[in-house]
């Protein structure tokens, strides 16, 4: 092999010169500012033109959209220009690719503007064992969603792109029809089109901030020091997002990193026909630039630049690159071709990107401000998925609601703490790196840690705790025994050295007792006159009956599609308790407060962090925490649902008897300050009933046993309740109804063709974890959504939404021959409309 010395390459790179190149499509000339329009749009780019776009072809009229300076030369004119619909196990990340891709392939025809698109192909390579594990799993569901890919062998790999190396390749997963396009060309028809549909586009005026009324967007001030009033605001302003945001306490934790790709000289034999590889275990993709090759990186570890503001100065700009830290991720990715080794160097570029703190964009309606959207932290897929959230932030707009499933990539999901300077630029460092490291789903992120700790955090670290990342929380995922070392020895897709702990956790709480701390749940006091009022008009269930009394209910919109799946305890007549899943903290807060009317007497305190939550579950659980108390908890004096205030040592606690995990159990609600007392006293008594500490990963095989739901994973907003199972949870005669109850009436007179079904793998030696596809009769009709092991039950187990043509009834699930597809293997699997374990819940009672 030819090969070329780091420091040989450093001295070839440190001494070339590049011309920097501007692009100037549009006059700069600032034309007159209307002043009025319904949307104002913040940025030039990919993401602010395509908005536009979309708005203007939903036929909403008088929209303008501000560039500080030209279009594309923030970050958007520097891309790569993949076009890739593939390596996604999200939906609605697939979904947005395959309409970008289907939408630049007719924005030519449309505008008269080419947007480069060249359906070359796309190669994923597999370098190992655990990546065509993953890969093979990915493929799995990407063709349920459509995407036609192939694995292929080296050889075949080595025909398509004849300079690739091969040998160390597994093998190639191949999508014919995927691509690149020239992401300036893309804006620019972009633009084209949204202007031909009315929208007016003014490059050269900054926005220097905006007006507010009332909680509610109402305008832009502008650099020209005009005012434009303005019913909305989005915020495209891509690396700049955070910095105006902040201006009116938006919360837009993104953040800039080095990004960088070299462009070889000329290469004989370059066929700029060949297709885009992707080789994650070298840190690379590659792909033909003129006569070379362009080789660019997603190094493992990142860094981050201008953590404390990015200049509003800064177009078509690029970084001076950090040869030493740079020089061994290069020959990596260059080995993949060794010819580019020996090649001369046309440009080593260096240019910023923003990431996110968990990999997925900030889209949505701010929480803090009402109409005023962001569409920003695309973390290097802005190009391959902008058409799509061009198109998703319009029909949110437009329409009031999404028809993707918006939970995971919402930006009420994002905290305060995500923004600040030492997270952010933590962080950034392994949100890079994570673009291309092995998706191992046991993963835990390991920097920008211990953000928040339980009250109980130094007594569980004691006990042998595992802590994963939960919201920012350190929360114990499971617990090694007394004198090993609680680590995750290798990463795999199979069973890990843990996996005994966790069975033992799961096992207790089936048959004795466990303690577990769920602190991290979010937690809200609701308190005045109309508290239940509010509450009841939002919820599903009667929440606004009997004081102590806990009550499980969703919240859902006008199509009676969920927003919320959350607990609602009445107190007393003015204070009532709510309770919801840690990812769900910003948007049910948001949903509470935007629904109080004028005239209602309702105040909402965040109570997460004063109040310490403790579950007690399990057989045993009755027994043990009798004994800490002089309140009865007989079945007969506190029958399930009843919260009632109980006094531990020399703590008021409020004790509700409920469950998660299926078994008998209570929560305990403990001021934090006497959080430590509680525990240490259910720890002593627990030694005389075998107690045993778990943790979240025991939570999550209980709950799927049960077939326990969990909004945002296995269910979300383009669901509705009675898909989901969750009719039962209505009180449709409740005095003034609920949100979404005409939708679900409805819907009960129909026929439900999709519906969320308990899927459960026979052999116990597979696993699933998401995404796995489900065939009933060798027709695939679901993907899981989410799953974990039943260790009760004998194998993985999982939640899916089925979906068919035919009417979903127990017949249906009876009569099927049901699969699931699991790394390229089905496996016989049983599926079941209620749950396969304990389906009369006798254990709870």
């Amino acid at each position: 092999k030819n090969t070329i010395t780091t420091a040989a390459m450093l001295h070839l790179l440190k001494h070339r010169r590049f011309k920097k190149k501007q692009h100037n499509y549009f006059s700069t000339k600032p034309t007159s500012l209307p002043d009025n329009a319904r949307v104002v749009v913040i940025g030039g780019g990919i993401i602010g033109n395509s908005v536009a776009y979309h708005l203007a072809s939903k036929g909403w009229k008088n929209i303008v959209l501000l560039e500080r300076d030209q279009i594309t030369s923030g970050t958007t004119w520097h891309a790569a220009g993949l076009m890739v619909t593939f390596g996604s196990t999200s939906e609605t990340s697939t979904r947005l690719r395959q309409y970008s891709r289907d939408l630049y392939q007719r924005l030519e025809k449309e505008t008269g503007q080419s947007t480069g698109f060249k359906n070359v192909g796309f190669i994923e390579l597999a370098a190992n064992k655990d990546r065509l594990e993953e890969y093979r799993r990915v493929s799995a569901f990407n063709r349920k969603c459509g995407v036609d890919v192939h694995e292929i062998s080296p050889q075949e790999v080595k025909a398509l792109f004849p300079l690739c190396e091969v040998d160390d390749i597994e093998a190639g997963f191949y999508v014919k029809e995927d691509g690149r396009v020239n992401p300036v060309d893309v804006t620019v028809a972009l633009s084209k089109g949204a202007q031909m549909k009315g929208v007016q586009i003014v490059q050269g005026v900054s926005v220097t901030g905006v007006t507010t009324e009332y909680g509610q967007v109402t305008g832009v001030n502008t650099s020209l020091g005009q005012t434009i009033q303005a019913d909305y605001v989005v915020n495209c302003g891509g690396m700049w997002a955070r910095q105006l945001g902040e201006q009116h306490g938006v919360n837009i934790p993104n953040q800039a990193a080095e990004h960088y790709y070299l462009i070889t000289d000329k290469i004989d034999g370059v066929d700029p026909s060949w297709p885009v590889v992707e080789d994650p275990n070298s840190y690379t993709y590659i792909r033909p630039e003129g006569d070379g090759l362009m080789i660019g990186l997603f190094e493992a570890e990142a860094a981050a630049w201008n953590v404390n503001g990015i200049p509003n100065d800064f177009s078509y700009g690029e970084l001076t690159p950090d040869w030493d830290r740079m020089a061994p991720f290069l020959e990596k990715a260059m080995g993949r071709v060794p010819v580019s080794l020996t090649a001369g160097v046309r440009n080593f570029f260096c240019g910023p990107e923003s990431f996110t703190p968990d990999l997925a964009p900030i889209i949505g309606e701010a929480p803090e401000l009402k109409n005023y959207f962001v569409a920003a932290g695309l973390n290097s897929i802005g190009i391959l998925t902008g058409g799509g959230i061009g198109k998703l932030v319009a029909e949110w707009i437009v329409d009031g609601k999404s028809s993707y499933d918006i939970t995971g990539m919402n930006i009420d999901r994002l905290h305060r703490y995500h923004s600040t300077p030492e997270y952010r630029s933590s962080r950034v460092i392994e949100s890079l790196g994570k673009v291309y490291k092995c998706h191992y789903p046991s993963y835990a992120n390991k920097t920008a840690r211990g953000v928040k700790q339980t009250a109980l955090h130094e007594r569980l670290k004691v006990k042998g705790a595992y802590f994963s990342e939960v919201s920012g929380w350190e929360v114990p995922g499971w617990y090694s025994p007394e004198g090993i070392d609680p680590k995750i020895e290798n990463y795999t897709w199979n069973k890990e050295n843990w996996f005994p702990y966790w069975k033992r956790e799961h096992d207790a709480c089936r048959e004795g007792v466990i303690v577990m701390d769920m602190s991290f749940m979010s937690k809200f006091y609701v308190e005045g006159k109309d508290a239940g009022k509010l509450l009841n008009r939002l919820s599903t269930a009667n929440v606004n009956g009997d004081s102590g009394i806990i009550t499980y209910t969703q919240w859902l919109n006008n199509d009676g599609k969920l927003e919320a799946d959350l607990t609602v305890c009445k107190i007393n007549d003015r204070k009532f308790m709510v309770v919801a899943t840690d990812t769900m903290h910003r948007h049910v807060e948001t949903w509470m407060k935007r629904h109080i009317l004028d005239d209602d007497h309702v105040f909402i305190s965040d109570v997460t962090g004063a109040v310490t939550q403790i579950n007690v579950q399990g057989p045993k659980s009755r027994e043990l925490l009798q004994k800490l108390t002089e309140t009865d908890l007989s079945n007969e004096e506190f029958p399930f649902r009843t919260a009632r205030e109980i006094v531990i040592g020399y703590a008021h606690v409020l004790c509700i008897r409920i469950t998660y995990v299926g078994e008998l159990g209570y929560e305990l609600y403990v001021p934090t300050e006497q959080a430590v007392h509680v525990y240490d006293r259910i720890v002593k008594e627990g030694e005389n009933f075998g107690l045993v500490h778990a943790g979240l990963k025991a939570l999550g095989s209980l709950r799927m046993e049960k077939a326990y739901r969990d909004y945002g994973h296995d269910m979300d907003n383009t669901d509705t309740l009675l898909e989901v199972g969750l009719g039962f949870t209505c009180d449709f005669e409740k005095p003034d109804g609920f949100i979404g109850k005409e939708a679900v009436l409805k819907q009960k007179e129909g026929t439900l063709k999709k519906r969320l079904v308990q899927v459960l793998v026979e052999d116990p030696e597979a696993m699933m974890f998401h995404a796995e596809i489900l065939y009933r009769n060798g027709k695939p009709v679901a993907d899981i959504r989410a799953a974990s092991y039943g260790h009760t039950l004998g194998g993985a187990v999982g939640l899916a939404m089925v979906e068919d043509e035919k009417k979903i009834t127990k017949k249906y699930i009876r009569e099927g021959n049901w699969e699931v597809e699991i790394a390229d293997k089905k496996y016989t699997a049983k599926t079941s409309l209620t749950p396969l374990y304990n389906s009369n819940n006798s254990n709870i009672k």
